[in-house]
């Protein structure tokens, strides 16, 4: 008499353990699957997504960049720098007076380093910042000054301007001009891109 396979089965237990069998992803899915992370990551960047290229600091967002641009007909050199000197840059440290902070920030109302009939060493310092202790107007300040050398030649040659010939601050130097800041940022952008200290600019002819 045949015995029947299944049956046999059911009744002597299968005594055989399952196996899992491993599938190989193929290498052309992975690399899509990457292709496609990327295309979303540069899609989300440029289309709203957590950082903007046209966001740089001092800024926090692109509504903030946009209301501080000069327009034409919003007004003269001066107006401009007036801008500039109001964003947080300037007025944080040197206040809307230009007084400055006793003992951190030096004043730029009536300073001699402001009044030099040549800017080349105010160019400077607005392009690479300061380091080490100056005298201002007989006071001494040891605090540091941050570059802006992120705006341009024109923002530059604004603020330099607003300040230089801000009559109510006692000050009375002549404009300085966008290419007068292109001329500086050129000779000293691989020469001295560190900050400067007060001994070094005392060294340079203001014409430079």
């Amino acid at each position: 008499m045949n015995s029947d396979p299944v049956q046999d089965i059911l009744t002597a237990g299968d005594s055989r353990e399952p196996q899992s069998r491993s599938i190989a992803v193929p290498i052309w899915l992975i690399v899509l699957m990457v292709l496609l992370l990327y295309w979303g990551a540069v899609y989300f960047d440029q289309n709203g997504g957590w950082f903007s290229a046209k966001v740089y600091s001092p800024y926090r967002s692109l509504q903030e960049v946009e209301s501080f641009q000069f327009r034409a007909g919003a007004g003269d050199v001066f107006e401009l720098g007036r801008m500039v000197y109001n964003k947080p840059t300037c007025v944080a440290c040197h206040q809307a007076s230009g007084q400055g902070n006793p003992g951190q920030f030096p004043p730029l109302a009536a300073s001699e380093w402001v009044n030099e009939p040549e800017p080349g060493r105010m160019i400077r310092l607005v392009l690479n910042g300061l380091q080490g202790p100056i005298t201002v107007k007989g006071q001494s300040f040891n605090n540091s000054m941050v570059a802006w050398n992120m705006l341009s030649d024109q923002e530059i040659a604004a603020v330099i301007t607003y300040v230089r010939q801000n009559k109510e601050w006692g000050n009375n130097a002549p404009a300085v001009t966008p290419a007068q800041v292109k001329s500086v940022r050129e000779k000293i952008v691989k020469a001295h891109p560190a900050p400067f200290n007060p001994d070094e600019l005392m060294k340079i002819s203001p014409a430079e």
